[in-house]
């Protein structure tokens, strides 16, 4: 069976994009689920599937983070490791969607973890807002801020990969992919028409997709009033060649396959080889333009992998 990829919001599963993208587990809450339960489940999740990677935002609950702690320590396992994402809602539900559909591949549990924080550099996630005075989580300045008092502003901001935040009117932009992507759009109370008729095409994506807004869009952008989007590699084939041309390295402290510089599953650093010349380490979860990536097919015996059942 695949490594299990668990979540702790229904909001971050979206529907699958093919037959072989496996559900998520759903990781309740203390005020949802009494703790008995939550062991029952989870350890029925370790005895299927071997190991669970929970993904969750790093604004998520202190009781719901502190339930995850108390079940791994009650379960006396290192099989089960949370990884906290600064993605707005709609980019981590993307994620989490990309890991489902890696977890089938022949990947370790450790490199899939450890992927989480690679393929996060290729999802463009932002927003149409109109009001910019309660957005923290993006840089905004005085003369925006000014501006969201003015009657029918709006804004585009990027979050991710790199903030960027602009007033939506003529000649308006943001910096976006320079990779073959698809683009997944959640309207709210904000028009989205800037985003279908502007951003699409400026962006060149292949296809728009609809999803319903995540019950906590709101409150990580500050206002009720957005219409949310990302775009994202829809290819299996690109991702996992992506995450199959990272150099592999052992964790040294908990023996985790991993690739980059920190293990998925303990977190711990992992030390440099500055004589290697095969990037790893940082360098190897920096943005590489996927467009690299294009440059030939998967070979047939490569496609058969990135299909095939995990360990």
């Amino acid at each position: 069976m695949p490594t299990a990829i668990a979540v702790t919001s229904p909001d971050l599963v979206l529907p699958p994009t093919d037959p072989q993208t496996p559900p998520a587990a759903l990781l309740q809450s203390p005020d949802a689920q009494p703790l008995d339960s939550a062991l029952v489940d989870m350890h029925r999740l370790l005895e299927q599937h071997g190991y669970v990677i929970a993904l969750c935002p790093a604004s998520v609950g202190a009781a719901h983070e502190r339930r995850l702690h108390t079940v791994r320590s009650l379960l006396e396992t290192d099989r089960i490791t949370l990884i906290k994402s600064e993605l707005p809602p709609l980019g981590l539900a993307l994620l989490v969607r990309q890991l489902r559909q890696l977890s089938v591949c022949d990947f370790s549990p450790g490199v899939i973890a450890s992927a989480a924080r690679l393929l996060s550099h290729y999802i463009h996630a932002g927003a149409v807002l109109n009001s910019v005075t309660r957005l923290e989580r993006v840089p905004v300045g005085l003369t925006a801020h000014a501006r969201s008092w003015m009657p029918g502003s709006q804004f585009a901001v990027l979050a991710n990969p790199r903030p960027e935040l602009v007033r939506v009117g003529p000649g308006a932009s943001l910096p976006g992919p320079d990779f073959a992507c698809e683009l997944l759009v959640a309207r709210g109370a904000a028009s989205g028409d800037w985003v279908t008729g502007t951003l699409a095409p400026a962006w060149r994506v292949r296809a728009v997709q609809e999803a319903p807004l995540p019950a906590d869009s709101a409150a990580w952008w500050g206002t009720g009033k957005i219409t949310e989007f990302a775009a994202y590699l829809p290819d299996i084939s690109v991702l996992y060649q992506l995450v199959a041309s990272v150099r592999r390295e052992q964790c040294r402290w908990c023996a985790m396959e991993l690739i980059g510089d920190r293990c998925g599953f303990c977190s711990s650093h992992q030390p440099g080889d500055e004589e290697s010349a095969t990037p790893h380490g940082a360098a190897a979860l920096g943005p590489v333009p996927a467009s690299a990536y294009r440059a030939r097919p998967l070979t047939r015996a490569e496609r058969r992998r990135a299909i095939a059942p995990g360990p």
